[in-house]
């Protein structure tokens, strides 16, 4: 399998900043007398806010505009992915990715969504030669424009040993994969994977990692029609769940916890024969637990999400009931979270009804745990109702504590910056040449769109600002300019 190429036609609906193209009107030749010659009227270029601005034209179409990007690829794999995660690797942390920089590499485990179960799989990828855009090329003054609006070039003229690559090894897997999550632990790469057929099972990747990066093994690999099986299966749940989390803490390394569409939560601990999974459950919620996050801080702790509208907080230490609960958190299902890991104070959920909120952890012991419950101020410091569909994922940036990423059901990822405040005086009539991106709220950085139904964004933990998504229609890999 081989990267698409960034140049492709496909991106004619693409990323944003979108710009919206408008030519009206036509030169008119009148073949029997000398005229001047009218130049099309042509508008500026301007962003495109879905949802908000006009609709299209018939003969208007969104192009991407490269000079918001650093670096950007697609590619697809055997099958849509509705989860995935990034790898850690050995080629140095904090790598850069700039314009005209060295080219990008990284690995990523995504599970599929085949129509048969029985052909679902864990696909392990190597992601090579990935080069970011170049400098557009300064020109002298009586120089033409080029063609391309774009203030960066692409490598789609450069020739081939400069175009991307893909490896991919599959591990065969039953039933659709509902979320997948990776981990390093004693001195193996391993994978937990929630399946809908209820089983969750966890995977040694040192195999399918090797192949990727070595031709013989992945010529021999695909030869034997290699498949490893899972190191570990548990089949305690009654029903499927989309929950999972390793706990990142490095006193509790090799520890996981899985809820499922029950309500129901189980966590794992290593064992000289696997794991150990606590035989009783962690009950309180009344509906399906969406998410699961480990605390960075405290290896004992964990806080779950749940259709139920609530999100708790949970100590292993005594499993019995959750330490503190928070009901009616959203106004409706809590689809997702991530626990900052730079701010352990700071919470983000993502609902259904397309908010996001941001909840200080002091403010939330303060009003829900033990003592005094008359407060009504709201435990969280932050809320955007930006987004019109559920959100479907969230997660901070790894490296900038007041950053996230968010993507919804309506085709869009945003990136937000939680230290940015808005103006208190209101923008005078007319101040702005475009009123849709003026009204937007000041913290909302970043509109990526071009993908349908996204279902999960991850920043690469090593290299500053790459995110990569994925969605029905295949994987984006980025960097935008002002992140």
């Amino acid at each position: 399998m081989s990267v698409p190429n960034e140049d492709s036609d496909s991106e004619s609906e693409d990323n944003e900043m979108d710009r919206l193209s408008e030519t009206s009107g036509e030169n008119q030749m009148n073949d029997d007398m000398e005229v001047e010659h009218e130049t099309p009227v042509v508008s500026q270029p301007r962003a495109y806010i879905p949802g908000q601005s006009r609709p299209l034209m018939d003969d208007e179409e969104l192009v991407m505009d490269k000079s918001a990007y650093r670096l950007f690829y697609d590619f697809k794999i055997e099958s849509s992915s509705l989860s995935f995660d990034v790898l850690l690797d050995n080629l140095g942390a904090e790598r850069e990715v700039e314009l005209d920089g060295e080219p990008v590499c990284a690995y990523l485990v995504a599970g599929t969504q085949a129509a048969r179960g029985i052909d679902n799989s864990l696909v392990v990828m190597r992601l090579s030669n990935m080069r970011p855009f170049h400098k557009k090329p300064e020109k002298a003054e009586d120089e033409e424009d080029s063609d391309s609006d774009d203030s960066s070039s692409s490598s789609s003229d450069e020739d081939l040993d400069s175009q991307p690559e893909l490896e991919a090894a599959s591990i065969k897997h039953t039933g659709v994969v509902n979320r997948v999550r990776a981990h390093q632990h004693a001195g193996r790469y391993l994978a937990a994977a929630w399946s809908d057929n209820g089983q969750v099972s966890i995977w040694d990747l040192t195999r399918p990692l090797t192949a990727v990066n070595d031709s013989a093994v992945m010529s021999e690999y695909v030869r034997s029609n290699e498949s490893p099986a899972p190191v570990f299966t548990f089949k305690g749940h009654r029903t499927e769940g989309f929950a999972l989390d390793w706990s990142p803490h490095p006193n509790s390394a090799g520890v996981l916890a899985s809820g499922d569409c029950n309500g129901r939560i189980h966590c794992w601990s290593p064992a000289p024969s696997g794991w150990s999974v606590s035989k009783k459950p962690y009950t309180g919620h009344t509906e399906s637990v969406e998410d699961i996050q480990w605390s960075s801080t405290e290896p004992t702790v964990f806080i779950s999400v749940s259709a139920d509208r609530s999100f708790r907080v949970w100590d292993t230490r005594c499993p019995g009931k959750s330490m503190l609960a928070v009901p009616e958190a959203h106004p409706s299902d809590i689809n997702v979270a991530s626990w900052n890991k730079l701010q352990p104070v700071s919470f983000l959920t993502g609902g259904d009804d397309g908010s996001l909120r941001v909840w200080d952890l002091r403010l939330v012991h303060k009003r829900y745990g033990a003592g005094d419950h008359s407060s009504t101020i709201p435990a969280y410091t932050h809320i955007y109702d930006y987004h019109s569909k559920p959100i479907t994922s969230v997660e901070w940036h790894p490296f900038d504590a007041g950053v996230f990423t968010a993507t919804s059901e309506d085709d869009q990822t945003t990136l937000w910056d939680t230290t940015l405040e808005q103006a208190e005086e209101p923008q005078e009539e007319g101040a702005s040449g475009d009123d849709e991106v003026a009204n937007l709220p000041v913290q909302l950085l970043f509109i990526h769109t071009g993908q349908k139904e996204v279902k999960e964004a991850h920043w690469h933990p090593q290299i500053p600002g790459l995110l990569l998504t994925t969605s029905l229609d295949g994987f984006n890999v980025f960097r935008t300019r002002n992140i």
